[in-house]
């Protein structure tokens, strides 16, 4: 693992991508510094971080669509399926090499708050735990990035994919607000989601049988708490959204409450799909 880990280290800054990645970061935080702490006197840093997570959308596949896809385009991957190196070991190698050059521009951005408490007074307990979960939150969506780019062989696609996962994760607050809270609305958008659950495992396991306990575990259970309590399902909607929302559990630090319960869910999220990414490529094993 230590091997892949230097390899993929390495590679991050024997090109620009790792140098772009922690400047454009640095810049962003520099620059909502300046916004809200400097120019309108907020003495909160939390503000500048809240800010520089919108732009996880373009930092992210910018890091992450190489990863796994460039592997499989150039045929590289097939050096996976015969390493003596576990696959597990591969992946943590990659991944930890992300999240490397993502640590590196969070440590910089701890030097931050100390230069703006020669400008007014600081609360370093808001500013660093806000920091830890900025980097958390980061290391959710590098796992993310990981996860898509090992399903595609275009770097191209991984990154709008990527893009796109992670506009949607930044905009459901919003489509919560707008959401309709009717239970026939709700049951019909759950039992999407449960199908989509669904031909995903199908797609990841291509095991029938489990395909088949899935959908009637997932379907069949909503359609029995629906018909036993429609009512039950009245905002049911908004309740899901929120539940997988990633930013509102980040919010909660800005106004200066440290909730362990978020970086539990970050931390579970990233072994989640650090986990779907050694399924993904175990799969692709299988079927060479």
């Amino acid at each position: 693992m230590l091997a892949i880990y230097k390899k993929e280290l390495r590679a991050y800054f024997t090109s620009l991508i790792g140098y772009l990645f922690i400047a454009f970061l640095l810049v962003f935080v520099g620059v909502f510094q300046y916004v809200y702490n400097l120019r309108n006197g907020y003495a909160n840093f939390a503000y500048a971080i809240d800010g520089t997570t919108t732009f996880f959308l373009l930092l992210v596949p910018m890091l992450t669509m190489r990863i796994l896809a460039e592997e499989k385009r150039q045929r590289t991957d097939q050096l996976i399926f015969t390493s003596p190196v576990s696959i597990v070991r591969i992946i943590l190698g990659k991944y930890f090499a992300l999240i490397t050059v993502f640590a590196i521009a969070v440590v910089i951005t701890c030097i931050y708050p100390p230069v703006l408490h020669n400008y007014g007074a600081t609360n370093y307990a808001v500013a660093y735990t806000t920091i830890a979960a900025f980097f958390l939150m980061g290391c959710t969506y590098m796992a993310i990035g990981m996860f898509l780019s090992a399903l595609t062989e275009s770097q191209v696609f991984a990154a709008v994919l990527t893009f796109m996962v992670i506009l949607f994760t930044l905009m459901i607050d919003m489509l919560v607000e707008m959401l309709p809270t009717g239970h026939v609305l709700a049951i019909a958008v759950l039992l999407v989601l449960a199908l989509i659950v669904t031909m995903i495992t199908y797609v990841m396991m291509k095991n029938k049988i489990v395909t088949l306990a899935t959908a009637i575990i997932t379907v069949g259970g909503l359609l029995i708490l629906y018909f036993r309590n429609p009512e039950s399902f009245d905002g049911s909607l908004a309740k899901v959204f929120g539940w997988v929302s990633i930013t509102s559990r980040f919010q909660l630090f800005k106004y200066g409450i440290c909730s362990l319960s978020s970086y539990v869910y970050y931390l579970s999220l990233s072994v989640l799909f650090v986990f779907l990414t050694i399924q993904a490529i175990k799969k692709r094993r299988w079927e060479a």
